[in-house]
């Protein structure tokens, strides 16, 4: 089993490969430890997967991944972490963005102890509107609701423990929040000044539209890391505040009408319609976290799922010898 993993998802690179392989296999034997490179071609159209064929018959530390579709960033990442078997696994992209010799620095920080080493981009080189504006928000944002404190939660250049990266769920565009993910079952985080570089050939794959769908992830993120094992208590509380509104107001109305004998539809009608709505909406909300929570327990019982990660387990010599009997 090798001790190093460096997973790279490709999408349309075949300007980069050949160069980022040789590059990785020079910084990696330098290290002096054994490693594998694990190549995701997710979906190319060129000749990128054609190219990482022919590495792969020169270089058997090589583990090539196609997969039948462009599946995203995100899903080729996930894959090439399935298949990877180090003990430390970094991540990087195949543009040629990020450097390989940098990597030395990621391994140390990991022999320090930390479970995941975060690239933080902080000279950024891209346009300032388009790009560096929109991540700031976003990192300032993730930062806040996560409770991570680090920089730079976009960039793919990462390196982690195994037993951490296999804990994750990664979907849709969570890999820009694997920090904050990770930061949930414990594991301890550090952030390092990466180089940020233009790539030298082929073209961006990122525009803005990318930015809102950041934003939409940071709802979900925040949603998983507060609200995952108890959605009653996100949507129990609004349908308590909705519900207590519309009674509220549902009271007050009776009050005018046997107080004061004033026609309710005819004086207050938009006030009785939206009293109406807001105890109706309230109700929906409890019964949508009761279902919630019914999902929780669904999730947790057949599997006998645990909502923890355990770090270590110590036990004297006695109590050893009875576990073992």
């Amino acid at each position: 089993m090798p001790k190093y993993s460096i997973v790279v998802p490709f999408h349309n690179e075949q300007e980069s490969v050949t160069a980022l392989y040789d590059r990785l296999k020079a910084v990696m034997e330098a290290t002096g430890e054994t490693f594998e490179l694990v190549f995701v071609d997710d979906g190319s159209l060129d000749r990128t997967y054609k190219l990482l064929r022919e590495i792969v018959t020169i270089d058997s530390r090589v583990v090539v991944v196609k997969l039948r579709r462009n599946f995203g960033q995100t899903s080729a990442l996930a894959a090439g972490f399935a298949h990877a078997q180090g003990e430390f696994v970094i991540a990087m992209d195949g543009d040629l963005q990020h450097d390989p010799d940098e990597i030395p620095k990621f391994l140390e920080m990991l022999e320090q102890g930390y479970d995941l080493v975060s690239g933080w981009r902080k000279d950024r080189v891209d346009n300032f509107v388009m790009r560096r504006i929109p991540s700031r928000i976003a990192n300032w944002t993730m930062a806040k609701l996560s409770g991570v404190d680090i920089h730079d939660f976009g960039t793919t250049y990462k390196a982690y423990r195994r037993e951490i990266i296999q804990q994750l769920p990664l979907y849709g565009e969570l890999h820009r929040f694997i920090p904050a993910l990770a930061s949930w079952y414990g594991a301890s985080i550090c952030e390092i000044p990466i180089k940020n570089i233009n790539r030298p050939k082929g073209a961006s794959h990122y525009g803005i539209s990318r930015t809102f769908r950041v934003f939409f992830d940071l709802i979900t993120i925040r949603f998983l890391l507060k609200y995952m094992y108890r959605p009653l208590h996100l949507f129990g509380t609004v349908g308590m505040l909705s519900l207590m509104g519309g009674m509220g107001v549902a009271f007050w109305l009776m009050l005018t009408k046997l107080i004061w004998h004033q026609s309710v539809m005819g004086a207050h009608g938009p006030l009785l319609i939206s009293a109406a709505v807001l105890i109706v909406f309230g109700g929906q909300m409890l019964a949508l976290g009761l279902l919630g929570d019914l999902q929780v327990r669904n999730f947790q019982e057949p599997s006998r799922r645990v909502p923890y990660t355990v770090a270590h387990v110590l036990r004297s010599q006695s109590q050893e010898q009875a576990v073992n009997e």
